[in-house]
């Protein structure tokens, strides 16, 4: 039936028209933010998903983070072990030349009192952060020897959890203020001598068999405190290899989590790009159509015509 009041082809071509200019707007939408998952109304679950991982993403920057300086503060420690490894050999070298009959020992101390003031120095100054592993204070409130640096986060499907590398310092801290427990300034008994690396004095003693008993002793003493600062900077350095190792795992996770969000919510460029021309084209069609089932009216009018 030919009506001047309804025009259902019209109707029908505009309802085709009006899905066509959605879906235009979609995929105009897709291209302009490069995703095809922008909010939870595009798809609940991938939406979900996606917002989860970023959040896991973000805490994962922070783990990298701690690492990070927790990496620089294991490097200035063992820098300065390292130099002190130096030191107490300097050290013990000159206590064993002290043991030549007839030298001044007194010459001697000095440059070790100087030797001796460096170890203390470098201690001080072995600070990252406020965090300082070698020269410390165990009478502070709250203090801790264990230290942890923060190495990893994960997710189960009931909790999530932090994981750290732990590291006792009380083994490696050279001085300690409190109770000169740490490896320099604590008191080691060789012998019938007890004394700590950093009180040794060899200035009074002679060449009497009981001054060069203690002074070997003293040697002993250096000696062993050296195989505690080795001890100390190889600890070091397994920690700082296990940082590095973690670096390394949480950069490539966090880029394979980043892939994953973007198989998730993503879009094809290619496809919508073929998509949008597909579109265009029907959206002009559907013009034309619109177009053409307007005319119907316009041939009616021709029917009354004189």
């Amino acid at each position: 039936m030919t009506s001047i009041l309804t025009n259902g082809a019209a109707l029908t071509v505009l309802q085709n028209i009006n899905q066509v200019q959605r879906d235009l707007e979609a995929t105009q939408g897709r291209i302009s933010s490069g995703m095809r998952v922008k909010s939870a109304a595009d798809n609940a679950a991938y939406w979900s998903i996606a917002t989860t991982m970023r959040s896991d993403n973000s805490s994962l920057s922070s783990v990298k983070d701690a690492l990070g300086v927790g990496s620089a503060t294991l490097d200035v420690a063992s820098s300065a072990l390292n130099s002190t490894v130096d030191i107490v050999s300097q050290i013990k070298a000159k206590l064993v030349a002290a043991r030549e009959p007839g030298l001044d020992r007194a010459k001697v101390q000095a440059e070790i009192g100087q030797l001796q003031n460096t170890l203390k120095s470098i201690s001080d100054a072995a600070s990252f952060s406020a965090e300082n592993w070698l020269s410390q204070d165990s009478s502070i409130a709250g203090y801790n020897a264990n230290k942890t640096i923060v190495a990893s986060f994960s997710r189960t499907t009931t909790e999530v959890s932090v994981g750290t590398i732990d590291l006792d310092t009380s083994s490696m801290k050279l001085f300690d203020s409190n109770d000169q427990s740490g490896i320099v300034d604590r008191d080691r008994t060789i012998g019938g001598t007890t004394i700590s690396l950093a009180t040794i004095d060899i200035s009074a003693l002679t060449d009497s068999t009981a001054d060069q008993q203690t002074l070997d002793d003293f040697i002993s003493i250096a000696d062993q405190a050296l195989g505690d600062i080795s001890t100390a900077a190889s600890s070091i350095g397994s920690a700082r290899h296990r940082v590095s190792m973690q670096q390394d795992f949480v950069s490539t996770l966090m880029d394979s989590i980043t892939t994953g969000i973007g198989q998730l919510v993503d879009a094809d460029m290619t496809r919508e790009s073929t998509r949008l021309q597909a579109l265009q084209a029907q959206q002009q069609l559907g013009i034309q159509s619109l177009s053409i089932a307007n005319s119907s009216s316009q041939q009616i009018l021709k029917l009354f015509g004189g």
